[in-house]
């Protein structure tokens, strides 16, 4: 009994050197050992990798360690989560029941294979080791389980949407763990303008009012660290017609067959109609076709363009001339004159 009590003395004036030990270095700001490690834990050694460990639903993770087979045998390598011993192993195994058949462990290395994950693994694992001599070792390492991305959408009202009269959005949506959403268009990241907002969380874009630029397709790129999907969706933005042009030759040999072109940026495409010198014509598609020049051909030419749902229309008008490649029709007229007064005489 005496014995028992010198020993218990003896410890106890340990520990007082200890803390009067911790806090003279606590005064001075020296950097403390923890007193763990007078008890026999190694602190100093990282036996797990840094930063958090990522894994799908019904998917596998390993927790590797730093460790290298020793030549003795570890004593014992146990895990725990949550508190809780879910595998240790001396001379035998022991798991937990809710760990049966999906759980390995390599005990000469002390990593750990989890499989058939569920979100409810989740969480910080802890590996603690006794060696056959040195100090015991001990790591942490947090597991965080995604559930795959799957069924994404764009969602985004079906009115018909006119240029600077109209505003919209578009809300992504998906199942699974949302990490990140990335909004595009036409390929390229869409940025916040004066148009354009995003809600807090980047599920919705705001467009108001709309413009012709934001016409396209727009793409939502949802994620997290196990998996991505992208989905695409096609906005119609009403406008035009804007940038009305005519193009052909602005003059050409009398008897020539002539082309004039008419175009404008419009969605939907525009409709066009023909006027010369002030006349309605018959020819109401983009082309305007002079299969003979003549002298009534010539002079200027309309096309105007409209959109039949923005119902707004433009014109633009072209001069179109006779050239002296051939002879011109005053210089004919001149020639047939002066035949007909030498016949006369």
């Amino acid at each position: 009994m005496s014995c028992c009590v010198s020993v218990i003395s003896k410890i106890t004036i340990i520990l007082l050197h200890i803390e009067t030990i911790e806090r003279f270095l606590q005064h001075h700001n020296v950097i403390l050992i923890s007193s763990l490690g007078y008890l026999g834990m190694c602190v100093g050694e990282v036996i797990l990798p840094p930063g958090p460990l990522s894994g799908a639903v019904a998917g596998t993770v390993t927790f590797t360690t730093s460790l290298r087979p020793p030549e003795s045998p570890f004593l014992s390598v146990s895990w725990s989560f949550r508190g809780v011993n879910i595998i240790t192993s001396t001379s035998a195994n022991l798991t937990e029941p809710g760990y049966a058949n999906r759980i390995s462990l390599n005990r000469a290395t002390g990593s750990l294979e989890l499989r058939n994950l569920v979100l409810e693994d989740s969480g910080e694992y802890t590996i603690t080791i006794i060696p056959d001599g040195g100090l015991q070792k001990q790591g942490k390492r947090t597991l965080t389980v995604y559930a795959l991305i799957t069924g994404a959408t764009i969602r985004s009202p079906s009115a018909v949407l006119i240029e600077e009269k109209s505003s919209t959005n578009l809300t992504c949506e998906a199942s699974g763990s949302i990490s990140t959403r990335v909004w595009m268009k036409d390929g390229r990241p869409l940025r916040p303008s004066d148009r354009v907002s995003f809600s807090i969380d980047n599920r919705t874009v705001f467009i108001q009012p709309v413009h012709s630029s934001n016409h396209g397709t727009y793409q939502c790129q949802v994620s997290n660290p196990v998996s991505t999907m992208t989905v695409a969706h096609n906005l119609t933005v009403n406008f035009g017609p804007h940038n009305i042009l005519i193009t052909g030759p602005s003059a050409a040999p009398p008897g020539q067959k002539v082309t004039l072109q008419c175009a404008a940026a419009s969605i939907p495409p525009a409709t066009f109609s023909w006027m010369l010198n002030g006349n309605k014509t018959y020819v109401n598609n983009s082309l305007y076709i002079i299969e003979r020049l003549e002298e009534e051909n010539t002079g200027n030419y309309t096309c105007t363009a409209r959109n039949m749902v923005t119902l707004q229309e433009n014109s633009t008008v072209w001069n179109l001339r006779a050239s002296c490649a051939a002879p011109c029709w005053s210089l004919l007229m001149l020639v047939i004159s002066t035949m007909s007064l030498r016949w006369l005489m």
